[in-house]
């Protein structure tokens, strides 16, 4: 047991490592915001990030952390600036089938929805970043991110 234990410490320690947070990346941030959103339907909702990078930028940026969640980077680039954006669903409907039957044991078949811990630990007003140099991928902590007023979206007129 005791082996079991100190196995578990190691590897635990040997991921820290591999996650280690970059204090001089090889890009400038200019401004950093995020805004809630609620669309036009009742349960969809989302948050958006907004990284403005200082000059353009030519490393191949992957994904966002932020408020417990992870996306894929979107990236714009115009007026010699690049825009990184992140999109975050925090919509309540789910496309998940669930058996509901007054006989508990047929409920048995649903599955509990998966959520996935974060490798960082984050303030609410933190992201990390990561992005690639040659085959390596690096991790640089965003801090005193500001949100920006929530943006509500009206509902489609049905015609």
């Amino acid at each position: 047991m005791k082996l079991l234990s100190i196995i578990a410490i190691i590897v635990s320690f040997a991921q820290c490592g591999s996650l280690k947070l970059e204090n001089n990346p090889p890009f400038k941030i200019e401004k950093a915001s995020y805004n809630k959103w609620v669309g036009g339907q009742p349960g969809v909702s989302g948050t958006k990030i907004e990284i403005a990078l200082k000059e353009n930028s030519t490393i191949v940026f992957d994904s966002l952390f932020f408020q417990n969640k992870s996306t894929k980077v979107e990236i714009n680039i115009a007026a010699g600036k690049t825009l990184l954006i992140g999109h975050f669903s925090t919509s309540s409907k789910q496309n998940r089938d669930l058996i509901l039957d007054i006989d508990a044991t047929k409920e048995i078949e649903n599955t509990l929805p998966e959520l996935k811990k974060l490798p960082f630990e984050l303030e609410e007003n933190e992201a990390i970043l990561s992005y690639k140099v040659g085959d390596k991928i690096k991790y640089f902590k965003i801090k005193d991110i500001k949100e920006s007023k929530p943006a509500f979206f009206p509902r489609a007129n049905k015609n």
